[in-house]
């Protein structure tokens, strides 16, 4: 019985935070280690360039540091496909086929793209490349016939816009070439990790972040920065659990669900201060980030291995791109020369 494929990946444009480990990385790992898939993982270079154009050597340096995230939170090359995504030549081919078949207004629609937009304050300098990577992303899904996509909450508008490509290509070739994906999404209440500052969204642009690479001594600095509830002025003061960051990333790291709910408890009848709070945060989250930090600094020791990782996995994803190309000419009908 042949196992289902996954697809998913992330933009080199700087270390990966805890908000990627929640999630994505994890539900990645697990089911890498399922056994019930062969995963590709993408470093996705040329997306990154869509809003980074002049800035290559930021993707460059980038690129090695998401690689050792990766493997660091245990994504194994021996498991896993890990490629790079500039390095795949079909894409831009069927990146290419893909704009044929999807308006201005459509790709204009997409809720994620619309919010991004205005996140990063663009106006009316779109670059067109950055309204048109939900059509890149639907290649590099395609390309490699996945059929299941772990990414996070934010991205469901994606993969929809991906499926709707796939049935116009289908159609319009009377295929069945390519496969429609399903996306994979985190555990409920897991989709998006706030910032420390309390923003909605962590965020490399927004500085808000914890990053996997950290050391304790940072690690512990942010989370004593953490915004909490501040009508919580004394210790005697009942406190708020609602928005307070501090029991967010309790509710999410801590896996002794009983005690968060006793800290709970003391908070919001007064008599718990945010400062010893956010002690015990600190220590819930150092027994699960130092392993990922120490196997961090183990593979950065020989960042000419992790290319040569890099570049093998990139190998084996372009043959089997190149495979699915072969079919997509076929069925366009432009295979003319055999």
């Amino acid at each position: 019985m042949s196992r289902e494929i996954y697809l998913t990946g992330d933009r080199p444009t700087g270390k990966l935070h805890i908000g990627h480990y929640i999630g994505s990385l994890k539900n990645r790992v697990a089911m890498q280690n399922s056994g019930d898939y062969d995963p590709f993982v993408m470093i996705a270079d040329t997306q990154a360039f869509t809003d980074n154009a002049r800035n290559p050597e930021k993707i460059r340096q980038s690129l090695t540091e998401v690689a050792l995230d990766y493997l660091a939170v245990g994504i194994d090359p021996s498991k896993t496909t890990i490629f790079v995504q500039s390095q795949i030549k079909g894409l831009p081919e069927l990146t290419d086929y893909f704009m044929n078949l999807v308006s201005v207004a459509r790709l204009q629609r997409n809720p994620t793209v619309k919010s991004e937009i205005a996140q990063k304050g663009f106006g009316e300098g779109i670059p067109a490349g950055f309204l048109t990577y939900p059509v890149s992303q639907a290649a590099d899904i395609t390309i490699f016939r996945a059929t299941k996509v772990p990414v996070g909450d934010d991205q469901e508008p994606m993969i929809e816009q991906t499926r709707e490509l796939v049935r116009s290509f289908n159609s319009a070739y009377n295929s069945d070439v390519l496969v429609e994906p399903v996306g994979v999404f985190p555990p409920k209440g897991q989709g998006r990790l706030p910032g420390i500052d309390g923003n909605a969204k962590m965020s490399k642009s927004l500085n808000n972040g914890i990053y996997l690479s950290d050391d304790a001594d940072t690690l512990a600095k942010k989370v004593k920065s953490m915004y909490t509830d501040p009508l919580h002025i004394n210790i005697a003061d009942p406190g708020h659990v609602e928005g307070n960051v501090v029991f967010t990333y309790l509710d999410i790291f801590d896996p002794d669900k009983q005690a968060v709910q006793v800290l709970k408890e003391q908070y919001m009848a007064g008599g718990l201060g945010d400062m010893k709070l956010k002690r015990y945060l600190i220590e819930v989250m150092e027994t699960e980030l130092a392993p990922i930090r120490e196997k961090r600094q183990t593979f950065a020791q020989d960042i000419p291995e992790v290319m040569r990782m890099l570049k093998d996995g990139s190998e084996r994803a372009n043959a089997v791109a190149e495979a699915t190309m072969k079919d997509v000419r076929h069925a366009m009908g432009i295979d003319y020369f055999g």
